[in-house]
């Protein structure tokens, strides 16, 4: 898996990823659910380790593909976040 630096996230992922640590609020209804990681692009974890969020698009009429995707416990201190922009096509880990 690729890293990217927080930094180097879109302004976007940035403040998804302060809205982690602060346990929310969040903008859409599914961010904060399970990633079920069925593309198997991630490390394998049980059940309920990753949860999802969304990276809002400029322009975009919805969710658009960029998201989040985080592991650990609890929520808002995860041990392991990725980047998609490709709707879970590829991952980068997010060095932070």
């Amino acid at each position: 898996v690729a890293s990217v630096a927080y930094t180097g996230l879109p302004p976007q992922g940035q403040e998804v990823m302060e809205q982690i640590r602060q346990g929310g609020p969040f903008r859409y209804e599914k961010d904060g659910t399970v990633f079920g990681n069925r593309e198997r692009l991630l490390p394998p974890r049980a059940r309920g380790h990753y949860r999802e969020y969304t990276v809002k698009t400029p322009g975009a009429a919805d969710r658009g593909a960029r998201r989040i995707v985080c592991g650990g416990s609890p929520p808002n201190r995860p041990d392991v976040c990725y980047y998609t922009g490709d709707h879970y096509a590829s991952f980068s880990r997010i060095a932070q």
